[in-house]
């Protein structure tokens, strides 16, 4: 059956592949366009299985917040260069990805991967199909959801950080912009918990060897090794967990301190901090 220049063109609006992979499925499917289907999906199949082991270090983050300001969601799209990531494919991908999440409040990335799309296909579908198309791996690498009282939501200007800030209350004061700077310090200095008390032992166990190595290094007696440790661990706290650090726009403010002066008994709940590369 002679394929038809007309024919790839149809194939190759309904699903966005190329215009070589289009006339080779057809040709293959002797331009029966369901078959045809199949084979670029079969494609992408290959292409995610080969490419399985592959780094993902560019892609997008995106964020947002219900209209009542209580849920928030953070999703993050992988692929492997920074080209893929700008090309429009890409970038609708990943707002319907940030779709699901937010319409169907999927409790884990398996189930969000499972929500069926508008073609009653699941969007790890979409996904595999997109990967047949361009030939990269792509992957939802991150999917994260808070609730509370009031949530914040930043996206840093080069789409690859998305933060959500959860607070506890807002006792009738407008606390979106104390959130926006407490997200913005969130995105710049990384910290690991809330406060010491959400450090893990592992890490709480590290800084004090640590501590102790470099006491013992600059010549400190054993004895006072423990003691030495400890506050360099008090410092570790300070500058790694959210409520004890300096507030970057005020110095002379913790985070903690911002809060309570912003509404009495303000504090953070939880945040997420999600990155690509």
């Amino acid at each position: 059956m002679a394929i038809t220049a007309q024919d790839v063109n149809r194939l190759r609006q309904e699903t966005g592949a190329g215009m070589m992979d289009c006339k080779k499925a057809l040709t293959e499917a002797n331009g029966d366009f369901e078959a045809a289907k199949d084979i670029l999906r079969k494609q992408g199949q290959k292409i995610a299985s080969k490419r399985a082991d592959n780094a993902t270090s560019e892609g997008i983050v995106l964020t947002q917040v219900s209209e009542d300001g209580t849920t928030g969601v953070v999703v993050a799209l992988a692929c492997e260069t920074e080209p893929v990531s700008k090309v429009e494919d890409f970038k609708n991908l990943a707002q319907s990805v940030l779709d699901a999440a937010v319409s169907t409040g999927a409790s884990s990335k398996e189930e969000l991967l499972a929500t069926a799309q508008a073609d009653g296909r699941s969007l790890q579908d979409h996904i595999t199909d997109l990967m047949g198309k361009i030939g990269e791996k792509i992957d939802v690498v991150s999917y994260e959801t808070v609730k509370a009282e009031k949530v914040v939501a930043y996206n840093h200007s080069n789409g690859k950080l998305g933060v959500l800030v959860a607070m506890n209350h807002t006792n009738g004061t407008d606390v979106t912009e104390v959130g926006k700077d407490i997200a913005m310090q969130i995105a710049a200095m990384k910290p690991i918990a809330l406060d010491k008390d959400g450090v893990d032992a592992a890490t709480i166990e590290r800084e004090i060897e640590i501590g102790k190595e470099q006491a013992r290094a600059e010549g400190k007696p054993e004895q006072m090794l423990e003691k030495i440790a400890q506050g360099k661990l008090n410092k570790f706290y300070k500058e790694s967990t959210l409520l004890n650090q300096e507030f970057v726009k005020d110095s002379s403010l913790t985070i903690s301190q911002l809060l309570e002066k912003t509404s009495k008994g303000l504090t953070v709940s939880e945040f997420k901090r999600v990155a690509i590369g």
